[in-house]
């Protein structure tokens, strides 16, 4: 077991967190005796979460990403259990040649199962599966207490539910099990279509949800005028030739940013000349390919270190769902004061999500339109528009994503989860985070009003 004090980041590299200790386990039995710890506990993975969910400043850091081992596979039924430090790079090694894939990924395959869980993933397939939490079957809790829990959905039920989507604040989860989904090669059939507004976006989205496993945006917001948006649609299902499951996919050749890019590089001007090079490199209004799953579900983890592009005061992401019926509205008054404010945001996906509801108690997705922004941080300006943006969520009956954030007020959190004071009643006595702390830092008597939904709302 190793104790060191680096200062882990999340992936922005905001905020910075200094913790007191970091303990590393490569043994279940080097886990230290957690009710003898004297500062609060914190599980840590791969620093994947954007923000501060999974930062501990001044407290402890258990880094559990050397508990990476696979305790069983069933390759008839598709049923996995391993450690809780075990990538979802790892499992798809192990389990694509046998005819399985993971029920929900994000665009990231280097997270762990433990962070899967405690952030309650969604995918591009969110519409057809829900998050990774509805797939787990099983998982064993370390309680600080010494107390190991079996958590199941008929099994310390409740616990099970705050632990899925509850941001590693329930105890240590050892183990999971989970349910793989069925493939038939490791090849999708892709489309990518061009549109030119928020409503065509809209009418592909529908269209696309009732034939289509996976979809998902990449949308240019600095477009103006009615049209909201434009971008490109892409959308896809697993590719059902069993002869291609002789063909191996190609390993692209991967890439580095070995160094942070001076904070001049990503400005309103090199955005907008970027995104208009995005949209028109593909000159078809459409296009339909075959390709590998890596490039389909993962086309950033072929850059490592890609966070370096935002410079060394790193970025901020933004991630918010609104309901289908207030999304067209929430839409131009966030659009508008993004660009009124001078900021740009280089990587925007935009998609939709269904009506799968997730057990997790804290879940972020529920049915709507869900944007996410990723905005280089320049201090003071970059906070205010994101406040701006939180008014412009809470008043159309929207909700921020805990996973992704990294400054939101306590008002805001808590007038997103109202149900934060039912999960904190399981939140583990020993564990916190630099999150938690901050968006209960005070309470509120009455939440921020939300607008009718049958009003105009801006």
């Amino acid at each position: 077991m190793d104790q060191t004090q680096p200062a882990p980041h999340s992936w922005g590299r905001y905020p910075i967190s200094r913790p007191a200790n970091v303990i590393t386990p490569y043994w279940r039995d080097e886990l230290p005796d957690l009710s003898q710890c004297e500062l609060s506990i914190l599980p840590y993975g791969y620093g994947r979460s954007y923000g501060d969910s999974c930062l501990n400043d001044g407290g402890i850091l258990l880094d559990m990403h050397h508990l990476n081992r696979l305790q069983s596979f069933d390759p008839a039924t598709g049923l996995i259990r391993c450690e809780a430090g075990v990538s979802f790079a790892q499992i798809l090694d192990v389990v694509v040649p046998h005819g399985w894939f993971l029920p929900v990924s994000p665009g990231t395959k280097f997270v762990s199962v433990g962070g899967a869980i405690a952030n309650d993933v969604h995918g591009k397939n969110h519409h057809k599966a829900g998050t990774f939490g509805c797939h787990v079957t099983q998982f064993a809790l370390l309680r600080s207490s010494g107390e190991q829990l079996i958590c199941s959905p008929t099994q310390n039920s409740e616990l099970f539910c705050a632990t899925i989507g509850g941001l590693g604040l329930t105890g240590l989860i050892l183990w999971a099990e989970f349910q793989l989904k069925r493939i038939v090669n490791p090849y999708i059939d892709m489309e990518s279509i061009r549109f030119e507004s928020l409503d065509e976006f809209f009418a592909l989205s529908e269209e696309s949800d009732q034939k289509y496993e996976y979809s998902m945006s990449w949308v240019d917001l600095l477009v103006g005028g009615d049209r909201l948006c434009r971008g490109r649609f892409m959308r896809g299902n697993n590719n059902q030739d069993p002869a291609l499951n002789e063909k191996v996919p190609g390993q692209p050749l991967p890439l580095a940013i070995p160094i942070d890019f001076p904070s001049i590089v990503l400005n309103s001007l090199t955005i907008k000349a970027f995104n208009q090079l995005y949209h028109n490199v593909q000159l078809s209004k459409e296009m339909h390919k075959v390709v590998p799953y890596n490039p389909f579900f993962y086309p950033l983890d072929s850059i490592y270190e890609w966070y370096r592009m935002y410079g060394k005061r790193g970025f901020l992401q933004y991630q918010f769902v609104v309901p289908f019926e207030t999304a067209r509205e929430a839409m131009r008054e966030v659009l508008g004061r993004i660009r009124s404010s001078g900021e740009g945001s280089f990587l925007t996906v935009l998609k939709t999500f269904g009506a799968v509801k997730s057990p997790g108690m804290l879940s972020f997705p529920r049915p709507g339109l869900t944007l996410a922004l990723d905005f280089s941080y320049h201090g003071r300006k970059t906070l205010r528009l994101l406040d701006d943006l939180d008014h412009c969520i809470i008043q159309s009956g929207g909700v921020v994503y805990p996973a992704k954030d990294a400054r939101m007020s306590p008002e805001s959190f808590q007038t997103y989860y109202p149900q934060w004071q039912n999960f904190a009643q399981y939140i583990d006595p020993k564990f916190s985070s630099s999150f938690w702390r901050r968006v209960t830092s005070s309470s509120i008597e009455e939440p921020i009003p939300v607008a009718s939904r049958s009003n105009n709302i801006f």
